[in-house]
């Protein structure tokens, strides 16, 4: 491909946040990875974007595609106010931090939450549902993921509504200053807490555990280290789980038959979570990767230097990969879709967000039988990072 050649989304900016899927089809049909200017960025600034699966799913688990952008002269605000977490590190680096983190983080610790994800399910839709109409978002897609995170990692009762808007303006931001302001404020949260559980007496939660779990070499968490992974837990411990449940809902609700399907037998709500996570997953694309040393992908030439971003939301509707891709089909077996990512930088949290899903999805449908759509939804998330409604307005 001509690298002199530039696609400048900032043409299909409405489109890319109303509703993608035709331009990454469009896009594919000319090939499977192009070099684009993204909307929103600098006029002369060109990345190259993946669209297709297989090409997407090489690169996530491509080593020579490195996630430390300092390799290549790169910074970002997170990574400075912050510290490194395991989306901007390499091996072995990032082998060290997550051997680290899953000593802590275990199925194991997953497994025992189920019993408290379905009573927090239970207590909001005990609220919620006498009301007849709320928006989903607010009233369950959003509250049960962040009092599940926030309770795994031991942070306090905070005021939720602040928290979620500064999480927001962090995986999309509204301008450059917010953004900034979002994360310092983020990173002072998490330096006093760090400093607070350092303290006080050790308890059960999952950042003490953090800042007391040592490799058999005697190996720990810096300072600087435990605040990036608190970050990451904090911001990507909910932020996905709030768009797997409100674009799945939303599939559901705007597919009647798939929506009976499911009614009437849900022993298929397993495979209708995977399929709501291929057909509108809730990361839109991943985090930039950095081309620490020539490579080809689909006969197009990567130069050293070059950054790279990998649609997510792109491959899930790749026809080569599955067939008829833009039907939700809850009996399609989805399993191989890239929503939680491929290769060593796979999503940590995937199977909490899977079993916060399966809970809030199934147990709403069954005390709501009713449930239907009220009204129009919010607009979709801006940028190409996350991809979710910022309300959705239901009636039972």
């Amino acid at each position: 491909m001509d690298r002199r050649r530039v696609i400048d989304l900032e043409e299909f900016a409405d489109e890319l946040r109303r509703d993608p899927h035709p331009v990454y089809a469009r896009l594919r049909a000319q090939g499977p990875v192009h070099r684009v200017r993204l909307p929103g960025s600098d006029p002369d600034y060109a990345t190259w974007l993946v669209v297709g699966y297989e090409e997407a799913r090489a690169a996530l688990a491509d080593p020579r595609l490195a996630k430390d952008g300092h390799k290549i002269g790169a910074t970002f605000l997170d990574e400075e106010m912050i510290g490194k977490h395991l989306l901007a590190t390499d091996p072995p680096q990032h082998t060290r931090l997550r051997a680290l983190v899953t000593r802590a983080f275990t199925m194991r610790r997953v497994e025992r939450l189920r019993p408290r994800i379905q009573q927090i399910t239970d207590d909001l839709l005990d609220e919620m549902l006498p009301r007849g109409r709320a928006d989903l978002i607010e009233a369950l897609a959003f509250p049960l993921p962040i009092t599940v995170i926030c309770e795994l990692l031991g942070v306090p009762d905070m005021d939720r509504a602040e928290f979620r808007k500064m999480s927001t303006e962090v995986v999309a931001p509204t301008s450059s200053q917010s953004e900034y302001d979002a994360v310092v404020r983020l990173a002072e949260y998490l330096t006093g807490l760090i400093e607070d559980k350092r303290c006080s007496r050790p308890t059960d939660d999952l950042l003490s555990d953090l800042l007391r779990t040592t490799a058999e070499d005697g190996d720990r968490l810096s300072a600087q280290e435990l605040r990036g992974m608190a970050y990451l837990l904090l911001i990507a411990g909910h932020e996905t789980t709030v768009n797997l449940i409100g674009n799945g809902v939303h599939a559901l609700l705007t597919h009647p038959d798939q929506l009976a399907a499911l009614r009437a037998d849900m022993s298929l709500l397993d495979g209708a979570v995977e399929e709501m996570l291929r057909y509108e997953g809730p990361v839109h694309s991943a985090t930039f990767r950095y081309a620490a040393e020539p490579l080809e992908i689909a006969g197009t030439l990567i130069e050293q230097g070059d950054h790279l971003v990998v649609g997510l939301t792109a491959s899930g509707r790749d026809g080569g990969r599955y067939d008829d891709p833009d039907r939700f089909d809850i009996r399609r077996d989805a399993r191989g879709h890239l929503a939680f990512g491929h290769g060593i930088h796979f999503c940590l949290g995937a199977p909490l967000a899977r079993l916060e899903g399966r809970t809030a999805v199934g147990t709403l449908l069954q005390r709501a039988p009713e449930l239907a759509l009220d009204g129009t939804p919010g607009e979709w998330l801006p940028g190409l990072l996350m991809r979710g409604m910022r309300s959705l307005p239901v009636r039972w």
